[in-house]
Order: structure tokens, then sequence, then C-alpha cells
């Protein structure tokens, strides 16, 4: 007697979940050699771009201050606002480009777009924690930071930066994609990010009047609640870790509806 399934009836759950997970993970090797070539030369440049940065940011302000705003470690001090802030930069940047990366193969029904984004999500996030690991295992091993890790705080840290970068980075997918204007807009607005997130100050530090219109700033619940979970002693009562992850949720949300209606039109016309 023959197993096989009448052709009318629906494939099994598992089976679908099979080649969508082998779809990611073909997406992820093509990602891994296109990104960072054959060559361990590839990883390695992912690990020192935030080494260069986090080193010229701490040569540059000792020269001004003998001690950071936090803490005794310059090093460490960056590390904690600049490695939260890259993490939503790789995220948002990684995912927003998902569909014009992998279109040559969006177009075999095997894959979609939720496969290129969940594939640039994992490596890219994975990518990420990897950087942490080894620049604070450095920084802690190398310097005398008097520090003390929260890890449930940190996890919590990392987990909202991860969400708010795919929600960002999955509605400017469809948005870059539809408006292909909205990308130089995007750069001009994401530009000044850098110096307003709380990388190179306290939030505490600002004057009051400018405080009201930083809080709204997502990235500076980010950092706060990352340096809260390395520096026992810096409380960050404003932080607000609900307001960047309701966001990046609302977000990821609206920019799969747009994608799931609109993926087809995009491909065409890219």
């Amino acid at each position: 007697m023959s197993l096989a399934l009448p052709s009318g009836r629906p494939r099994p759950a598992n089976g679908r979940r099979f080649k969508a997970f082998r779809a990611v993970g073909a997406l992820i090797m093509r990602e891994m050699t296109t990104t960072y070539g054959r060559s361990p030369g590839g990883y390695l440049w992912a690990i020192m771009e935030p080494v260069a940065g986090i080193a010229l940011l701490s040569a540059v302000f000792s020269l001004v201050a003998r001690t950071p705003p936090l803490g005794v470690n310059f090093p460490m001090f960056y590390a904690t606002g600049f490695l939260p802030f890259m993490m939503y930069t790789q995220l948002e940047g990684k995912i927003s480009k998902s569909m014009k990366f992998s279109k040559s193969l969006l177009f075999y029904p095997s894959v979609t777009y939720a496969d290129a984004i969940l594939a640039r999500f994992t490596l890219t996030f994975l990518t990420q924690m990897t950087v942490f690991f080894v620049l604070l295992s450095g920084i802690m091993l190398i310097w005398e930071t008097r520090t003390a890790i929260d890890p449930w705080i940190l996890m919590s840290g990392i987990g909202a930066a991860a969400i708010f970068g795919v929600g960002i980075g999955t509605m400017n997918c469809f948005v870059r994609a539809y408006f292909p204007v909205w990308e130089r807009f995007w750069k001009v607005l994401n530009r000044p990010l850098f110096l307003i997130s709380g990388i190179i100050f306290l939030f505490d530090d600002v004057p009051p009047f400018a405080q009201q219109y930083l809080w709204w700033n997502p990235l500076v619940h980010l950092i706060g609640q990352m340096r809260r979970a390395f520096y026992p002693q810096y409380r960050g009562e404003y932080v607000e870790l609900l307001y960047p992850v309701g966001v990046g949720m609302a977000l990821l949300v609206i920019g799969l509806i747009f994608l799931n209606r609109y993926n087809r039109e995009i491909l065409d016309q890219m």
C-alpha cells in the first residue's frame, strides 16, 4: 500500500519547518562567505572595529579628564555604551538590506523574505555576541575596572537592543525597498545618534531641560541598562526598558505585515 499523501492534502508542518530551516542555514552560509570572506581575517575585523573605536575614544577623552564619568576605567565605560549602540546599528543595517542582498534567491518558492531576515539576524546577533564577550573579557583581564556584572540586567539589555535593532531593520527593509529615497534621509537622521545616545556621557549629567528630549531616544535606555549591568552603584532610574522593546516590537510587526503584502512588488521593482 502506498504511503504517499494525496496531492490535495497539505504537507506536514514539520516538512515545511525543515525546508525553512534549510533555507535559513544556506542563507547564513552565503552571508558568512560574502561578508567575511573565506579567510579568518574577515571575522577578525568584526572584532577589531569596535576595539579601535573604543581605543580612540579612550585615548581622546583621557587627555581631558583623569577619570571617566562612571567608574575608573575609560575603555570599560565606553565599551558599555558603544557595544549596545553597535548591536543596534549592525542589526538595523543588515536586516534593512535583507531583500536586496538575497534578491536573486527570493524568486525561488522555497526561500522567503522571512528566511532572509532571520538569516541575517541570526548571523549578525551571534557575531555581535562574540564581540561583546571578547572585548569585555579583554578589558576586564587587562585593567582593573572595579565592575561587577549582573547577568540578568546584562541579558535584558542585550535582548532589548536586539529587539529594537531587528524592529527598526525590518521596518526599514520595507521602507527602503518601496521608497528608495528613504535611504538617504535615514542616513541623515541616524548620523547624530552616536553623539546623543549617551555613549560618551551619562544621561544623569545632562541638564534637565535636555533630559526631557533625550529621554525619547530609545538608545539612551539601552545604554543606561548596559551600564547598570556593570556598575552596581549606578542606579539609572530614568531607564524604561519597555520603551525601546515596545518600539522595536511594534515596528517589527508593522514591517512584517507590509513585507508580507508587498514583497513580490518590491522584488519586481528592484
